[in-house]
C-alpha cells in the first residue's frame, strides 16, 4: 500500500513540473503596441464673401439681360441683385440716393433731362443696347389705312417726346421745325403742322395700355421696352426709326451711375459683363430685332 502511494505521489509531482516548463510568460520588455490618437481635422477655409452689385431696370429687357451676366459677375467675385422698376423716374432717384449701384433702362438724352430737372448727378457708364420705337395702330395694318383727325399717342417725357416726334415726322405724319434734332428736343407745342392728327402726350409706360383701350384707328409711338412687355412685336409696327440714323447711338441704352462711381470696380465689372458675347448673344437671339446690341 505505501509502495503504491508513493508512485502516485511521484507522478503528481512530475505532471506538476511538466506544466511549469511548457508555460511562456510574457517578456518584461514587450509592451502592447500603442494606439495612435487620429489627427486632428484642419477647419475647412471660409469662402470669401462676394460683393453685391445693385442695379435697377426696368422689367423687359433690362432685367432679362441682367439676369445673363449673374455667372460672369459671380466668377468676378460678385452677386448681382436686380431691383425691377416700372417707371422711369424711381430707378434715378434710387441711384442718386445710394439705395443702387448703377441702373440700367434709359438712354442718354433722357439721363441728361433728368439731371437737368432734378438736380442729380448721374452719368453714363457704357452704352449696351438700342431699342428701336415703333409706331403702332390699333385697327390699322398700314398707314395708309390712317383716318384723317385720327388719334396719335406718344410719350410724354422730354427725351421720349423728341424721340416719337421725330419718327411721326420720318414717316410724314407730321412737319416739325427744320432744325429739329434729338440734341435740341422738340416737343408737341412744335409742330409746324400736324396734318388733321390729334398728337396726345401720355406717360411713357401708359402708352400700350391706352392703345389697347382706344377707339379703333388710334396710333401710338411706343418705346421697345414696354412694347415688348405688352406683348407687341417690331415686325408688326407701321414704321420703325431708322436704324442709318443717330438714333442707334443716341438713344443706345446705357448703365447709369453715380458720377464718382464710374470707374470703381464694381462699375467696371458690371460694364464689361454686359458688353460680352453672351449678352450679344442673348439679345440677337431672344428679341428679333426689338433689341440690337450697341457695343
Amino acid at each position: 500500500m505505501k509502495k503504491i502511494l508513493s508512485v502516485v505521489l511521484a507522478l503528481a509531482l512530475l505532471l506538476a513540473l511538466a506544466a511549469c516548463g511548457t508555460a511562456s510568460a510574457p517578456s518584461a520588455t514587450e509592451a502592447p503596441a500603442a494606439t495612435e490618437a487620429p489627427a486632428a481635422e484642419t477647419p475647412a477655409e471660409e469662402p470669401a464673401a462676394k460683393e453685391t452689385i445693385t442695379v435697377g431696370a426696368s422689367s423687359t429687357p433690362h432685367a432679362e439681360i441682367l439676369e445673363q451676366i449673374k455667372p460672369i459677375l459671380a466668377e468676378e467675385g460678385y452677386d448681382l441683385e436686380i431691383v425691377v422698376f416700372d417707371d422711369y423716374v424711381l430707378p434715378n432717384t434710387a441711384l442718386e440716393d445710394g439705395e443702387l449701384d448703377a441702373n440700367y433702362f434709359q438712354h442718354t438724352p433722357y439721363l441728361n433731362s433728368f439731371n437737368a430737372s432734378n438736380g442729380t448727378h448721374l452719368v453714363s457708364a457704357g452704352l449696351i443696347h438700342y431699342e428701336p420705337f415703333g409706331l403702332f395702330g390699333n385697327g390699322v395694318s398700314s398707314l395708309d389705312e390712317v383716318a384723317e383727325g385720327a388719334t396719335i399717342l406718344i410719350p410724354a417725357d422730354d427725351s421720349n417726346e423728341t424721340r416719337a416726334l421725330l419718327l411721326l415726322a420720318q414717316e410724314g405724319l407730321i412737319t416739325l421745325p427744320e432744325d429739329a434734332s434729338a440734341e435740341k428736343g422738340v416737343s408737341h407745342l412744335d409742330i409746324v403742322d400736324a396734318k388733321g392728327y390729334n398728337v396726345v402726350p401720355v406717360q411713357a409706360d401708359m402708352v400700350p395700355s391706352q392703345l389697347a383701350n382706344s377707339d379703333a384707328g388710334t396710333l401710338a409711338v411706343i418705346n421697345g421696352n414696354y412694347a415688348l412687355a405688352a406683348g407687341l412685336k417690331v415686325a408688326d409696327a407701321l414704321a420703325v426709326e431708322d436704324a442709318s440714323g443717330d438714333a442707334a447711338q443716341t438713344y443706345a441704352n446705357i448703365v447709369a451711375v453715380r458720377e464718382a462711381d464710374k470707374d470703381s470696380a464694381k462699375t467696371q465689372a458690371l460694364v464689361k459683363a454686359l458688353q460680352s458675347e453672351t449678352v450679344k448673344n442673348f439679345i440677337a437671339e431672344t428679341y428679333n430685332g426689338a433689341v440690337v446690341a450697341i457695343f
